[in-house]
Parts: C-alpha cells; sequence; structure tokens
C-alpha cells in the first residue's frame, strides 16, 4: 500500500508537458500508413474547398433573387445542392479514412508500447506500479486515438477553412475584413494564456488517473489479503482520495476550458455582429450589394466558427501531447539489463556449467544495502545444488541473477564459461526451467497452463508432466478436466495445486538447468514425497538449483551451499555440514522431530 501512495506522489512530482510538439513522437507510428494519410488529406482539402464554395452559390441567389429569368435562379439552386452532395460525400470519406488511421495507428503503439514493458527487466517495475502501466497503454492511447482519428482532422480542416474564408473575406471587402481582424489579437490572448494552464492541467489529470489504476490494480491482486487484514475501509479511502483528486484537476480543466471557449466565441462572434452592423450601412450607400454581403457574413461565420474549433480542438491536442509524453517516457526507458551488442553462442550441446565470479550485487531500489557480498560458487555440469539459510540471506537473488533479471554489481556469472552479459537474454533463458517460489497460473485452461513451458508440446507431452508433478489426478477431477478454467492468477486452485502445476510446467520445458525456489513448500507430505521423486528423476541428468527451509528436501543434494547475511558461509553435504556443528546443523536441529539425533 505504501508503494500506491509512493507511485502518487512521484506523479505528482512528474514534468508537466510544456510543448504541442510532444505529439512528433507520433510520426513514427503513423509514417507507414502515408498513403492512407494522403487520400486523408486529399478528402480533406475537398471538403474544406467545396465549403469555401457554397457561400459564392449563396451570393449569386440573393443577388438574382428578383431576376427575372427563373430558369437562371433554378441553376443556382441546382449548384447548391450539388455542392452539398460533393460536401457530405467528401465528409464521409474523411471520416472513415482518418478514423480507420486512427485505430491502425493506435494500436500499432499499444503493441510497440507493451512489447517495450513486456521485455524490461524487474528493476524497471521497482519503480512503478504495473497498473500505472496498464493506464498508460489503455487511457493515454484512448486519448490519442481522439486527436488521430477525430482532432487532428477536424483541426486541419478548420485551419484550411479559416485560411481559405480569410482570404475570400479580403476578396469579397477589404474594409469589413480589416475591421474583423482587429479582434484577433484579443482573441488570441486568452488562447494561449489558458492553453498553457490547460495543458499542465490535462498531464497532471492523467498522471492521477495512472496512480488510481495502479493502486486499484494492487489491491484487487491482494484482495485475499486485503480483506483478511480488514483493510478494505483504508484501502478504499486511499483509492478515493487518488480518485478524487484525479477529478478534481479534471474539473479545474474542463472549467479552463470552458472560460476559454466561452471567451473566444464570445468575442468573435461580438466582433461578426459588428461588422454586420456595418456592412447594413454599406449596403444602404451602396458600396456593397446584399449578396456580397451575404457571402461575406457566411465566410466571416465559416472562419469565426473555425477559430473557436481550433480553439477547443487545441486543448484536446495538449492532453494528447502530455499523453504522448507519458507512452514516449515507457518506449525510451532504460533498461537495466541490455542485450549485448555483440552477442556470443552457447556450446552445443550445453554442459551447464554455472560460475559465480566473485560476485557482489545490490538491488537498484536498495542500493545502500548490499545483498550478496563476495559470491564465489562453481555448479558443475549435472550436479544438484541446494541453497540453503534463513529469510533474506540472499538465495533468492541467486537465482535472479542466474536468469538474468539483475546484472551484478561487480563479478561475473557464467553459464558454460560465456559470461552472461554477452548472450542473448532469449538464448539462456531457453536452457533454463524454473519453479518459482509463489507459482503463476494464468487465467486459462489447466492444459495450456502446463503447456506454458513448451508452447510446441502434444496434449500427450503435457498429461506425462502433469503425472510426473503428481498433478494428474486432482486435474481430472476438475469439471472440464484439463480444458477446465482455473481463474485469475489460478483462484480456484488451492496453494499445492498451483505448485503442481508450476513443475508440471517445468519438467515439459524439459531444460538442461532446472531452478527450483521452494517449489514443494505448499505441497502435504504425501503429495511433496511424490514430486521430490519426480524432481529427482528430473534433475538426474541436468543442473538443479534448489532452494528450500524445509532441510529434508535438499538430503539428497550432491551440495548443500550454506548461506547467511548474503554470503555463502559453507558448503558440503548434509552429513558434512550436521558434523561441522555450525548455522544448518542449528538449523536441521530446529526442523527434524528428533533432534540431533535424526540429523
Amino acid at each position: 500500500m505504501a508503494r500506491a501512495s509512493t507511485g502518487s506522489r512521484a506523479n505528482e512530482e512528474r514534468e508537466t508537458s510544456k510543448r504541442i510538439g510532444a505529439l512528433a513522437a507520433l510520426w513514427p507510428f503513423v509514417r507507414p500508413y502515408r498513403v492512407m494519410m494522403g487520400f486523408a488529406i486529399v478528402a480533406l482539402v475537398a471538403t474544406a474547398t467545396v465549403s469555401l464554395v457554397l457561400p459564392l452559390a449563396v451570393r449569386k441567389v440573393v443577388d438574382n433573387f428578383n431576376a427575372d429569368e427563373s430558369n437562371l435562379l433554378d441553376q443556382y439552386f441546382a449548384m447548391a445542392i450539388v455542392v452539398v452532395a460533393l460536401l457530405a460525400f467528401g465528409t464521409g470519406m474523411r471520416y472513415a479514412l482518418v478514423t480507420r488511421l486512427g485505430e491502425r495507428v493506435v494500436t500499432d503503439i499499444r503493441k510497440a508500447v507493451f512489447g517495450r514493458v513486456i521485455n524490461m527487466s524487474p528493476a524497471f517495475y521497482d519503480n512503478i506500479l504495473t497498473g500505472e502501466v496498464l493506464s498508460r497503454i489503455t487511457t493515454d492511447t484512448t486519448l490519442i486515438l481522439s486527436v488521430i482519428g477525430a482532432s487532428v482532422s477536424i483541426a486541419l480542416r478548420n485551419m484550411l477553412i479559416f485560411a481559405g474564408g480569410l482570404t475570400m473575406l479580403l476578396l469579397t471587402s477589404v474594409k469589413l475584413t480589416g475591421l474583423l481582424l482587429l479582434i484577433v489579437p484579443i482573441v488570441a490572448l486568452p488562447v494561449l494564456t489558458l492553453g498553457r494552464r490547460l495543458r499542465v492541467l490535462s498531464r497532471e489529470n492523467q498522471d492521477f488517473i495512472a496512480a488510481s489504476s495502479g493502486n486499484a490494480s494492487e489491491v484487487l491482486s491482494a484482495l485475499q489479503t486485503v480483506q483478511a487484514f480488514t483493510h478494505e475501509t483504508a484501502s478504499r479511502q486511499t483509492f478515493d482520495r487518488v480518485t478524487e483528486k484525479s477529478f478534481e484537476l479534471a474539473a479545474q480543466r474542463i472549467n479552463t476550458r470552458v472560460l476559454m471557449t466561452m471567451i473566444v466565441i464570445y468575442m468573435i462572434f461580438s466582433g461578426v455582429v459588428g461588422v454586420l452592423w456595418i456592412g447594413v450601412h454599406d449596403i444602404r450607400s451602396n458600396a456593397i450589394s446584399a449578396g456580397e454581403l451575404a457571402q461575406f457574413v457566411i465566410y466571416a461565420i465559416l472562419v469565426a466558427g473555425s477559430a473557436s474549433a481550433l480553439s477547443e480542438i487545441w486543448g484536446e491536442l495538449q492532453r494528447a501531447a502530455g499523453a504522448t509524453e507519458r507512452l514516449v517516457e515507457l518506449l525510451q526507458a532504460k533498461d537495466t539489463v541490455t542485450e549485448p551488442k555483440n552477442p556470443l553462442d552457447l556450446s552445443q550441446p550445453l554442459r551447464g556449467e554455472i560460475i559465480f565470479d566473485d560476485v557482489h550485487f545490490r538491488y537498484p531500489a536498495r542500493p545502500d544495502r548490499l545483498s550478496l557480498s563476495q559470491i564465489n560458487l562453481t555448479i558443475n555440469p549435472g550436479e544438484t545444488v541446494a541453497l540453503v539459510g534463513p529469510s533474506g540471506a540472499g538465495k533468492t537473488t541467486i537465482i535472479q541473477l542466474i536468469l538474468r533479471f539483475y546484472d551484478p554489481t561487480s563479478g561475473q556469472v557464467r553459464l558454460d564459461g560465456v559470461n552472461l552479459c554477452d548472450l542473448r537474454r532469449d538464448v539462456f533463458r531457453n536452457v533454463v526451467a524454473l519453479v518459482p517460489q509463489d507459482p503463476v497460473v494464468f487465467a486459462a485452461s489447466a492444459l495450456e497452463n502446463i503447456r506454458f513451458g513448451n508452447p510446441e508440446a502434444s496434449d500427450e507431452q503435457v498429461y506425462a508432466a502433469a503425472r510426473a508433478a503428481v498433478a494428474h489426478e486432482f486435474i481430472t477431477q476438475l469439471p472440464d478436466g484439463y480444458d477446465s478454467y482455473l481463474g485469475e492468477r489460478g483462484v480456484m486452485l488451492s496453494g499445492g495445486q498451483k505448485q503442481r502445476i508450476a513443475i508440471a510446467r517445468a519438467i515439459l520445458r524439459d531444460a538442461p538447468v532446472l531452478l527450483l525456489d521452494e517449489a514443494t513448500s505448499a505441497l502435504d507430505a504425501e503429495s511433496e514425497q511424490a514430486v521430490k521423486l519426480a524432481v529427482e528423476t528430473l534433475s538426474s541428468d541436468r543442473t538443479t538449483i534448489i532452494i528450500a527451509h524445509r532441510l529434508a528436501t535438499v538430503k539428497k543434494a550432491d551440495r548443500i551451499v550454506v548461506m547467511d547475511k548474503g554470503q555463502i558461509v559453507d558448503t558440503g553435504t548434509h552429513d558434512e555440514l550436521v558434523a561441522k556443528e555450525g548455522l544448518y546443523a542449528h538449523l536441521a536441529r530446529l526442523q527434524f522431530t528428533d533432534g540431533a539425533a535424526e540429523v
């Protein structure tokens, strides 16, 4: 929960968007669809042009309203109908092209961002909530969709109408146009002043939306713990506080935008009314015809409407600029674990030798604390090594370094003599199978969960792995057997059943290196014995590292490494370590029921 609060503070401290130019970062995603964009621009220009032609038809109708030639008047009305038909067709085509372009670009952005964050090392998630990442992928991209799929198109159309309408105003009446332009500086001032405020509020609003999503994700993922400790009220209050802050910022943003829109509309249309008043007097003095004034008024309304629309769209563009910056932060985030520029290859077949050479390590989130100190350890090919010691001794950190979730602060971790930093991560991870301390079960069927270890495995291979992990029996008793849906995070399974699913997944992977992090901690005595036999069979011809607090599960290991406070304090077999009367012997006496006689 503290983490959520920390995330909220981090959101408050983020730099706010300072420039609409942040939208330029979207260009790499738009560029592949230049042809579609080109057709959309053609349709956009065509509709803008048709909109500018319509007042000319109106002028002809007004000036010839009392003409004797009714056929000529009919032609002008017919021309107006044709112009409207072209306008309707062009608008429809523009909408279809621009909307499709927006959906396509946002889909690519979501894929790119997810592809980036799924490859980030765990260190990245030490400082950001996964819920916030999800908020950026969903909420922020939705904002961008509204801009690419609508706002940009409307903005360009209104810019063309504004420029073309202004030109036609000058051609119609220089005098009236000059008077109309006097209000431009007055309109521009609130747009620029309030626009900056709107941009800041938009970014802060999105930050707090992300914070509330992160908070909700964290709480819901640990709902049973929250409810068990009757923490619902406190959790709700934390969520409410962050969400209310988001609403307050949204309200300020809305009020600012409303104020800006009201000022702009009032100033523009007041100016149009004033110019119209002068134009009526010009008609009386025969300085301008009624048709010309009608034409001028329509163009003035088009220009005024375009300016008003642009002021509104400016706010949308600023919101999207903030969202773009947040997405770019993810796309450009630096990972502490990077791929080598010139990766080396592993020897084939893999022997499975693992060497820790004078390894020191500090977690990036806790740089002041040394988690591993002077680790020198060689695990021979095919050897089964158990890591034991009190909680916090650094056992799981060893596995995280082998998987290269983190890089050592100093020293090297080598696989078959090759530094892991010189290998592509997917290359060496393909030869490693992991059973984590907290087994992960996906919201899918039992069959799909086990096949996660080897997507190419046949159903029969999945069944065999489940039998080896003593999971076959309970799976077949589920309502739909192997096709049974296991629920989010395996909510329909017990802790022991989840572990057996995870073990079956590792067995199916059939990797040369096997990592077991408390793999049997949630099993009952009978299942543990069966799984121990399966693990012994599985580890007989591969390098195996076992982390266990229950020493009974590691008595048959080829070698036991005792760790304490991030250091290796002893090594040997079970009998050798018991005879030394060190930390291992102390732990053994605490666990075995018959005391020293049993060990």
